[in-house]
């Protein structure tokens, strides 16, 4: 516990000291961390350098000093443009691995604890050299002893005690800024931090990755057109990962100007049709789809790597996403609403007249635009953008399709400027629709959910039972919240109020009209007391009506 404290505070005594050099000691100070003796002397307002960068630059400059966690966590925070301001997310999008390979001694220890096995045991050959390095770690060229060429990816040493620790601070930071500033708990970070941590630590763990690229390898196995490569698992952990090599060009050296010849147009269709056969057909994707992760082989054959970040959607959110694809097509905005409804948590007291006009606005702004000429991805975003900003809880799966289809459209534009992937999407959307309408599938459907329905109808007669037996004892209370009870409550009032003023001088008008009458036929003064009585009355009744008006308009309840 004590070694864990003291960690954190060499951690947070880093964490302070770069956000005070990059402008943000006002932050430091704002959220309580300067009440930390060691952090006390910290400062740090704006430079003159720093007041002419922009603030977001400022963010990636400090989560790019921050180290390999921050990097992380600013990749996985690229993909949420419906929290995050636009400006921010192209910041955060440039944010690279930019860290120097650990040495092969550290390497071969790895591996040789995972595998229980001497390197020149498992592997004819081994890459000293890694072919590419990263923040989480790194991949080496290897021969296995049955003869296949393979990729083998080990893990930073102490990276995970580093994410943990990161993590742990990351966490009291968001909880801290939510007691300290409003626009944090608007936006529950604490909840965001959280999500991020979730996905960074499926990448931390290399068996999952294995699994993903297994099920891709399934999925596309009857795909001429797709390769995925292979897994070993006899020699897969969560810190070491076995797999095909596959020699291939990358697509970000195909789509420079000078790079090697393909047919561009039918990788970019082919690319297209993959994406949206992982949406709309299986449900689960490759969530970081960009050019680097991305490879082409002889004959346009597209090659997908690097599965540790995928997303999955559920036959239901499927279904609601086609919906959502079509009714932006058609610019259907109940059609738009119905979809994100089904797929978010809407909030109780939700304004939908709001909603209602900020999709209306978003259809406009689409209104005279060709739908080849639309990106689907930047307006799949801006509804979810829509939706959060009216406190929809979006799924993190639904945001990672955001950001996998505004890759996806970045690349195939990038091959082919005149190729638009609503041309791909739509047949995939109606497909489904029709699918789902299929009274086969509506009969699987049901029949997966009987066992549901039993257990309910096998606990009815149980649960009748008792509520009668409360009936019975009396015991059986009924509760009935009324919101706004004291407005509600002040409105009967009032009504209440206005119908007796009503109903008295209702009352008071027949009584002098009767009177009046009355007198009229006996031609002579009626006399009460020595009083006459038609005066008498009229000035006490009189009297009578102001008093009841002047103690009504005085309690403000007319």
């Amino acid at each position: 516990m004590f070694k864990r404290q003291i960690r954190h505070l060499q951690r947070y005594h880093q964490l302070a000291n770069i956000l005070a050099n990059n402008g943000f000691g006002w932050f430091i100070q704002e959220i309580g961390l300067s009440n930390i003796p060691v952090l006390s002397r910290l400062r740090g307002g704006e430079t003159a350098d720093e007041a002419g960068s922009s603030v977001y630059r400022r963010i990636r400059k400090v989560i790019q000093e921050l180290g390999p966690t921050y990097v992380k966590m600013g990749q996985i925070a690229s993909t949420r443009p419906d929290l995050l301001p636009q400006e921010l997310i192209d910041e955060l999008a440039q944010l690279q691995d930019r860290v120097p390979p650990f040495p092969y001694e550290n390497v071969k220890e790895i591996i040789e604890e995972e595998l229980k096995a001497a390197v020149d045991q498992l592997f004819t050959e081994f890459a000293p050299e890694p072919i590419a390095a990263a923040s989480i770690g790194q991949v080496h060229k290897a021969k296995l002893k049955s003869g296949e060429t393979v990729a083998v990816k080990v893990q930073r040493p102490g990276i995970q005690s580093a994410i943990k620790t990161d993590l742990e601070i990351l966490k009291s930071v968001a909880l801290l800024a939510e007691r300290r500033f409003d626009w944090a708990g608007h936006y529950r970070i604490s909840e965001v931090v959280n999500e991020f941590a979730k996905s960074l630590n499926k990448e931390m763990d290399y068996n999952i990755e294995a699994r993903n690229t297994d099920r891709f390898l399934k999925m596309y196995k009857d795909a001429p057109y797709i390769k995925i490569p292979e897994i070993y698992w006899e020699y897969t952990t969560s810190k070491v990962l076995v797999m095909e090599f596959v020699s291939a060009t990358k697509l970000n050296e195909v789509l420079q100007s000078n790079g090697p010849e393909f047919d561009r147009r039918l990788l970019a269709e082919r690319i297209s049709k993959a994406i949206f056969s992982q949406l709309l057909d299986y449900g689960f994707f490759h969530a970081d789809p960009h050019p680097g992760n991305l490879a082409v082989l002889p004959d346009n054959i597209v090659v997908f790597m690097d599965f540790g970040m995928a997303g999955r959607l559920s036959e239901e959110m499927q279904d609601n996403f086609a919906l959502l694809i079509i009714g932006m097509m058609r610019r259907n905005t109940d059609m738009v609403i119905r979809s994100v409804s089904k797929m978010g948590l809407v909030p109780e007291d939700i304004n939908m007249p709001e909603l209602r006009k900020d999709v209306d606005e978003l259809r406009e702004k689409y209104y005279d635009v060709p739908l080849s000429q639309v990106h689907l991805g930047e307006a799949v975003n801006n509804i979810f953008k829509v939706a959060f900003r009216h406190r929809i809880k979006m799924p993190a799966d639904l945001t990672l399709v955001g950001k996998a289809l505004l890759i996806v459209e970045g690349a195939v534009e990038q091959l082919d400027p005149e190729f638009s992937i609503i041309d791909v999407a739509e047949p995939f959307g109606r497909k489904l629709l029709r699918k789902r309408l299929d009274p086969r599938r509506r009969l699987e459907r049901a029949i997966k959910h009987v066992g549901e329905y039993a257990e309910f109808v096998s606990e009815l007669p149980k649960l009748l039972n008792k509520l009668t037996r409360q009936v019975y004892a009396g015991r059986l209370t009924l509760m009935l919240e009324f919101r706004e009870s004291a407005e509600l409550m002040q409105k009967l009032d009032r009504i209440s109020n206005r119908i007796s003023f009503s109903i008295i001088l209702l009352a008071f008008s027949i009584f002098m009209a009767g009177l009046m009458v009355s007198l009229s036929l006996v031609r002579k003064t009626v006399v009460f007391g020595g009083l006459p009585l038609l005066e008498t009355g009229f000035i006490f009744t009189v009297g009578l009506f102001v008093w009841l008006l002047w103690s009504i308009i005085k309690s403000g309840r007319l």
